[in-house]
């Protein structure tokens, strides 16, 4: 089967476009990357460099491609939303359109539970939540119009498609989650925002490949599968500054133990997002409202439909996806 991974060179992308070459599958990868690391290069992946947002799309990748992952995404919490708006809903409305044009049967959408984001704590959400209306995060903001137009576009005279929800990506090669906040604590930047109880949805890349995985095989054994969003998790919410202080101790680090309130939290990450409109800065804001709401509150949600209609359950424990993450943590 001859399946296109967009995002092939990124964390989620890559790892499932690995997983999809050792089924024996026919796989190419968009990527923006001109020179992407070797290590990503597996034997068999056939790679095109490519930015969605900007270029067109070349015809002949979708000549007999029958499933398309849509994974490529802007992600962060700062920037233009212009910028958010291209690569995410124009380059996802683009990409539908050639996969319409060109007859592609699947089209699987790696979404975020950052669609349905709210200030408010979210436990157990399902997929009944509606789509959120806070323009905090332009990421968010702009993934959950992507996602509208995916399963809008689905058609069960032609092609169907899903949009997968993981929360929170973790494990080997994660450039961003672990990573920046095991640095923030190395450099005493790093504060528990709230009480330190709230409790999070974190996902493994095995299980989030897992999931994609699922999500086509699900779809090639029920051609009534269609127009539906699912929430991709570990089934097993933990307290999150808990468990990143579980992290410290592995990697020899202090506790972390200094609070700052969630009030003050996302009154800072305001001023820092009015400062960064009008200041030509160009890294992140260490902090938003966003984040505030994101590392104060409760966020996790309910896996009953994925399971259901997906045949997905995670691989991997926590215990068990931590165990396996640690050697890569300590090379850092």
């Amino acid at each position: 089967m001859k399946i296109l991974v967009t995002g092939g060179m990124g964390f989620v992308g890559n790892a499932l476009a690995h997983a999809l070459l050792k089924r024996g599958h026919e796989v190419h990868a968009l990527g923006r990357s001109v020179n992407p690391a070797k290590e990503k290069l597996l034997p068999g992946l056939i790679y095109h460099s490519h930015d969605l947002s900007k270029k067109p799309l070349s015809k002949h990748w979708f000549k007999k491609t029958e499933v398309v992952f849509h994974v490529a995404a802007k992600a962060g919490v700062g920037g233009k939303y212009l910028d958010y708006k291209l690569a995410n809903l124009v380059a996802t409305e683009k990409l539908l359109q050639t996969c319409k044009e060109y007859e592609v049967c699947k089209f699987i959408h790696t979404s975020t539970p950052s669609v349905v984001f709210s200030p408010n704590p979210i436990r157990g959400g399902d997929e009944s939540l509606t789509y959120s209306k806070e323009d905090f995060s332009p990421y968010a903001s702009t993934k959950s119009l992507a996602e509208q137009a995916v399963l809008a576009a689905d058609d069960p005279a032609g092609m169907r498609t899903l949009a997968l929800r993981p929360h929170l990506v973790w494990g080997p090669g994660d450039p961003h989650l672990l990573p920046r906040v095991v640095a923030r604590h190395r450099a005493g930047r790093l504060r528990i925002i709230g009480d330190g109880k709230n409790q999070v949805d974190l996902t493994h890349i095995e299980n989030v490949v897992h999931a994609h995985l699922c999500a086509l095989d699900a779809m090639i054994s029920n051609p009534d599968l269609g127009a539906t969003p699912y929430f991709i998790g570990q089934n097993e919410p933990v307290r999150l500054w808990d468990w990143l202080n579980q992290v410290f101790a592995e990697l020899h680090l202090a506790p972390l133990n200094k609070f700052i309130s969630y009030k003050t939290a996302y009154n800072i990450g305001w001023l820092m997002e009015q400062s960064w409109k009008i200041l030509p800065l160009k890294d992140e804001p260490p902090m938003t409202r966003f984040v505030a709401c994101q590392l104060a509150h409760d966020h996790w949600f309910s896996e009953v439909a994925a399971k259901r209609d997906l045949g997905y359950q995670p691989l991997l424990s926590m215990e068990e996806a931590l165990r396996k993450t640690l050697p890569w943590l300590r090379n850092l």
